[in-house]
């Protein structure tokens, strides 16, 4: 056997022994001799780097090689589920799809809610080809590099009889043990903690390093087949049939032809729930018949042959021991609760938010009261009563902090606002820290492989202090000890090319409070340079439409503020883009002069942004919801089924990609 034929073997093999640890939970070689095959594959492959394959099982680890998310159009749209919460809502829904169908029979495939991140995966020939997050259902992020680190899914199918051509969708989840070790490490390095398994998936597959991905123990199930080839009309046979070709798919499954059964299956994992391994917040009710479900059809925003039931939320009593409290990128200071641990929905509670101050007073909250802590959704611990009676007789109220428990700097608290604040905005090191992570951000500066860990590491090294710091970066200084010298080279070519990003991104990356995306774009488009909008006055300011005088105030008081004129001023030195591109400023016609335009769905010829840059060279206006105002809707492929719906009713015109740029020539 040559070389090349031993690689083909060992990937083989070591797909098959993937699938029955991870799938099957049956694995029939020891974790040593699968390290051994594993490690024979990967010296092979450094001999033949022409036989690379993305789908081999050592890629599972994850390359440093990897930019920012492309968004891609979900071929078929990932709507999402009515929600009931009460056997009465469910038999609602049930007597509507017998309705719906002229009381023809039909069954329904009742299965578990995962409470994990959406995502649809593709394969080709039996290769994974493309996975794609749920995003705003008619477009998502193109994950695949990261998926591919998800032992429970298969890059390569061990079985045979599948279409040559299909999407699966399901869940990716953070099992408890994971996200239990998760925690337990980001707290040894004092670290912020991970708020539950949800969120800890979701900002795990989100990396931009496929290698944190792969370390984090992430498990999926999968729950829907789609394709122009389907093994059968029925939904739950499609799905055993998924099993058979190497897919994980839950055992908690049932088709059943009664409400009573239906039921019956929701009041028993109401209970058995709580001994599962990941977390599940309700039911999902499918009517099993393709057919049927096409018959059926879809609302403008969820399908009417299915419905999602959640669970009650979980309620436990413990003491609350102390508050303590976190400061926020723009200063908010919050405070949270700390208690006794206590069992709530499959994991350890030992904290809450109180929100704020009126939040503590409305319960009139004592240490040492018992408090009753449900998780809103399965997901945010919330204090949500006081057990007044066994409040002990020497219980202190809960006062709400007066200085910053970071700096020390007293707190304000603004009219209008429930929210206490600190106003040392260039002294608190949360605050400092939040501003650098807002500032490298995606739709910022969308400076690749700063994550919040990695910021938090150059604080602690006085590399940075402030965001004008990461232009003196070197690679050097990232490097250390000399065994970060690839991922030192990626972040300083990243802050580098981050120079050449528009003017109306660098204006939201400031973090000027108040200032979100869409008013840093008005503000760019309006003032033209980061001179103008520096010297704006109060009256000059709210000419902008959409911009109102408390954010008019704040943008004065920003740029009154000395240190961060001098930050400006470093940033400028540094050549961030300080005005609007001539491609930008100009105005190419008065075609579109006084129409408001809604732009929906993805595009053949230009980028979303383009057009939206297309609409105001020529005088219109981009607005972002449907309105009666509306002149009409730039639509592109895929567009948002309830948008669509929306526009009929209200008489709004469909104007296509075609048809615009025509418009406009």
């Amino acid at each position: 056997m040559d070389e090349r034929q031993r690689i083909e073997q060992l990937r083989r093999e070591l797909h098959e022994h993937n699938y029955r640890y991870y799938v099957l939970n049956q694995p029939t070689v020891s974790d040593q001799q699968f390290d051994f095959m594993m490690r024979e594959l990967q010296d092979l492959e450094a001999r033949h780097p022409e036989l690379s394959d993305p789908n081999s099982p050592t890629q599972r680890v994850g390359s440093d090689l990897q930019e920012g998310f492309r968004q891609v159009a979900h071929r078929r749209p990932m709507l999402s589920l009515a929600n009931t919460y009460s056997a009465e809502e469910v038999g609602e829904w049930y007597e509507s799809v017998s309705r719906g169908l002229g009381g023809e029979p039909f069954e329904v495939c009742c299965e578990l809610k995962y409470d994990g991140l959406s995502i649809s995966l593709t394969y080709e020939q039996g290769r994974l080809v493309q996975a794609v997050t749920r995003g705003d259902g008619v477009h998502g992020d193109d994950v695949t590099a990261n998926v591919r680190t998800i032992r429970a899914i298969p890059l390569v199918l061990p079985a045979t009889g599948y279409p040559d051509e299909f999407e699966i969708r399901g869940e990716i989840l953070m099992p408890w043990a994971s996200f239990e070790r998760l925690n337990r490490e980001r707290e040894a390095a004092e670290e912020p903690l991970f708020a539950n398994p949800r969120n800890a998936a979701s900002g795990t597959l989100k990396s931009l390093d496929p290698k944190v991905v792969a370390s984090r123990g992430l498990d999926a199930y999968l729950y829907y087949l789609l394709g122009d080839e389907l093994p059968s009309d029925g939904h739950y046979e499609n799905l055993e049939a998924a099993r058979r070709w190497g897919f994980k798919i839950s055992e908690g499954m049932r088709k059943v032809t009664s409400l009573e059964a239906i039921l019956e299956f929701i009041s028993y994992w109401d209970v058995e729930r709580k001994n599962l391994p990941v977390a599940t917040d309700g039911i999902v009710l499918k009517v099993n018949s393709l057919r049927q479900q096409r018959s059926l059809g879809y609302t403008a925003k969820s399908p009417r042959w299915a419905i999602a039931y959640k669970f009650k939320a979980e309620r436990q009593q413990t003491r609350l021991l102390e508050v303590t409290y976190q400061v926020g990128r723009t200063g908010a200071v919050t405070p949270v609760a700390n208690m006794e641990p206590v069992q709530l929905a499959g994991t350890t509670v030992r904290r809450a938010t109180l929100n704020n101050e009126d939040f503590i007073r409305s319960f009139d909250l004592h240490i040492g009261d018992m408090v009753y802590v449900e998780k809103g959704g399965e997901i945010i611990p919330k204090i949500v009563g006081v057990n007044i009676d066994e409040r002990p007789i020497v219980a202190q109220p809960v006062t709400f902090i007066k200085r910053c428990p970071e700096c020390g700097t007293p707190l304000v608290r603004y009219e209008g606002e429930a929210a206490w604040y600190c106003p040392n905005d260039s002294g608190c090191p949360p605050q400092i820290k939040g501003r650098i992570e807002h500032f490298v951000a995606r739709k910022a500066m969308n400076i690749i492989g700063l994550g919040p860990e990695i910021i938090e590491d150059y604080y602690r090294r006085k590399l940075i202090r402030n965001v004008a710091d990461l232009y003196d970066i070197d690679v050097q200084q990232i490097n250390g000890d000399g065994s970060r010298d690839k991922s030192a080279q990626n972040i300083v070519g990243s802050i580098r090319k981050s120079t050449e990003v528009p003017f109306e991104r660098v204006v939201f990356a400031l973090g000027i409070r108040f200032v979100g995306e869409t008013s840093a774009r008005l503000l760019a488009r309006h003032f033209k340079s980061m001179d103008k909008l520096m010297t704006a006055t109060l009256e000059e300011l709210q000419e902008v439409e959409g911009i109102g005088e408390v954010m008019a105030r704040s943008i004065i008081s920003y740029f009154h503020n000395e240190q961060n004129r001098e930050i400006v001023e470093r940033l400028r030195g540094y050549g961030l883009q300080f005005q609007l591109s001539a491609d930008q400023t100009a105005r190419a016609s008065d075609k579109l002069q006084g129409q408001s335009i809604v732009i929906s769905g993805v595009f053949e010829h230009h980028s979303r942004d383009e057009y939206k840059m297309m609409i105001e060279q020529n005088g219109g206006k981009n607005v972002g919801s449907i309105s009666g105002k509306t002149s009409f809707i730039l639509a592109g492929d895929n567009m948002g089924p309830s948008k669509l719906e929306k526009a009929r009713k209200l008489g709004v015109r469909i104007v296509t990609e075609a048809e615009f740029l025509d418009m406009i020539k």
